[in-house]
């Protein structure tokens, strides 16, 4: 596999994107529970498949262009509103970032953390390790690198974004992500309850940091992407846990209006929480 990631490393983009495209035709036509979470998510939002079509193949482009973001030459990166993000470091308060799973997640923690780490050190993103040794070692090298740090789903790495913040750093999340048991609550999302995070509200809450949205926008044939940067629709409020955690669904119920073509809405995101052993 690692030869298969070194090969794939060294594609052009577009290659990389049009492989992608198929795959996930291929994985939407042949996965029967897939297709059905996958219309069945969209048409809670209000989408029929018609509209959100695109997304079927953004979802294979998201898992073909991983080993050139890990591993490969550096892409193109447009951005859009960037100056919310110069604000906020030069605020002094730290930033979190939040992006839903929509568009290239990946370039845009690399890149934000590539530009702003001489000025206000790197960017720390919440990942959970993959189960695979390999796989794992794989995403724990790529990601280490200039700019950019992780922090594990343990208290340990809540306690390393906390430092951070509290330094004048960013850190990064995916608040649609469904968290483990017991580190959540059933909030609505786009209607329906759904398990979510607290983490990055309480982040928020504890430290006085910024909170932006952003995304990764694919551009088109493989020319790269375009980062979008955007502030909170109104201020969170500071100590009502429950009304900021509903407030970041809304917000990224919001961003994912955007541009439904690029979200992922085959992921599993009214799951029961697992149970940590």
């Amino acid at each position: 596999m690692i030869i298969l990631f070194k090969l794939l490393a060294i594609m052009p983009l577009w290659l990389l994107h049009a492989m992608g495209w198929v795959l996930g035709w291929v994985v939407f036509l042949c996965s029967a529970t897939y297709r059905r979470r996958f219309v069945a998510n969209a048409a809670l939002a209000g989408y029929d498949f018609a509209s959100v079509r695109g997304a079927v193949g953004s979802a294979g482009c998201m898992t073909v262009e991983l080993p050139r973001l890990w591993m490969g030459r550096t892409v193109h990166c447009e951005w859009d509103n960037d100056a919310c993000v110069d604000q906020a470091y030069a605020a002094g308060r730290g930033i979190v970032f939040l992006t839903p799973h929509m568009g290239c997640f990946e370039v845009s923690a690399q890149t934000v953390g590539h530009r702003y780490r001489e000025g206000y050190g790197p960017l720390t993103v919440l990942y959970r390790p993959a189960r695979q040794a390999w796989l794992a070692k794989l995403m724990a090298d790529a990601r280490d690198r200039p700019g950019l740090r992780t922090a594990p789903t343990t208290l340990a790495g809540v306690r390393q974004m906390l430092r951070g913040l509290r330094n004048g750093q960013a850190v990064g999340l995916l608040p649609d992500q469904v968290p483990p048991s017991g580190m959540g609550q059933w909030v609505q999302f786009f209607g329906r309850n759904a398990y979510t995070m607290t983490l990055s509200a309480r982040l928020a809450q504890q430290t006085g940091a910024t909170v932006l949205l952003m995304w990764g926008e694919r551009l088109r044939f493989g020319r790269g992407f375009r980062l979008h940067f955007r502030e909170l629709e109104r201020p969170m409020k500071a100590h009502d846990l429950d009304a900021a955690v509903l407030q970041i669904n809304q917000e990224m119920e919001h961003l994912i209006r955007e541009c439904p073509a690029q979200y992922l809405w085959g992921y599993a995101r009214y799951k029961q929480p697992r149970r940590e052993p």
